[in-house]
């Protein structure tokens, strides 16, 4: 398994997170891989450049996905191949999404969509030359172009907004909305409005989301589930184990075993 990332040019740091790769060549007693994405308050793109995913769906039926975006979710989703794999992405802020494709990102969240029917002819433009180039860096250099273009006549309209979600992901300390509220000098109910359009959940909401993906990352730290629990913030372990089930699909205890789906590549 081999997972990297690719730093974005400067003009796209503020709405791109970075690109990422993750490949992996079967050995000769692998069957299938099945990675799981878990709920997230970031938006990603994907370009499976070798070997498809079928999202595998509860009545039984697979959804071939080639490439695609997969927005801001508090859900999960399950995918298989069975071939060796390459995949290019890019991890985006959710208030980049009104920049980039021009639609309110609350009317995108838990949407997947596959990259031709969301962008038309555009899209399956940008799918092709992907699969096509050469390696990754290209593939990173075509997708921050693309990315560079549709900035051209988008600015952030409203920094406030932006910044307190960049300060929601990335500051680690529990916030309240009415804090957060009064932090960006906006009324809790303009506040509740106004984020929910740039990050796609209410502020309560994705408040959550951020911290789940907190714990998460404590993965392989030898921590006990009771500790990570209290400095992530949650009340108590029956509300981190009620959160990381519901947004995981696993009990803690299995998904910080080493053995859920779609993390081995946290251990590479």
């Amino acid at each position: 398994m081999n997972y990297y990332t690719i730093q974005p040019p400067l003009i796209l740091m503020p709405y791109v997170r970075c690109f990422w790769v993750l490949e992996h060549d079967f050995g000769a007693d692998e069957e299938s891989y099945i990675y799981r994405s878990i709920a997230d308050g970031c938006v990603e793109m994907v370009f499976h450049y070798q070997a498809a995913f079928d999202e595998l769906i509860k009545d039984g039926a697979a959804h071939n996905w080639q490439s695609g975006i997969h927005f801001q979710s508090n859900t999960y989703r399950r995918f298989e191949t069975k071939q060796s794999f390459g995949i290019f992405g890019a991890y985006i802020y959710p208030f980049a999404v009104p920049y980039f494709f021009n639609v309110p990102s609350e009317k995108t969240s838990n949407e997947m969509l596959d990259l031709d029917t969301f962008l038309g002819i555009e899209g399956k433009e940008l799918e092709e030359k992907i699969m096509t180039a050469g390696d990754n860096n290209k593939r990173a250099e075509i997708l921050a172009a693309f990315l560079e273009k549709r900035l051209q006549h988008a600015r952030l309209k409203d920094d406030a907004i932006a910044i307190s979600i960049k300060h929601v992901i990335h500051c680690g300390e529990v916030s309240s909305v009415e804090q957060l509220a009064s932090r960006f000098n906006l009324s809790t109910r303009q506040f509740d409005r106004k984020f929910k359009e740039y990050a796609g959940f209410s502020p309560k909401m994705y408040m959550r989301l951020v911290r789940l993906s907190n714990a998460l990352k404590q993965q392989g730290n030898n921590k006990s589930l009771g500790r990570i629990a209290y400095e992530c913030g949650y009340y108590d372990q029956s509300h981190f184990i009620h959160d990381v089930k519901a947004f995981t699909g696993y009990h803690p205890g299995f998904y910080f075993s080493g053995k859920a789906e779609g993390t081995e590549y946290l251990y590479v």
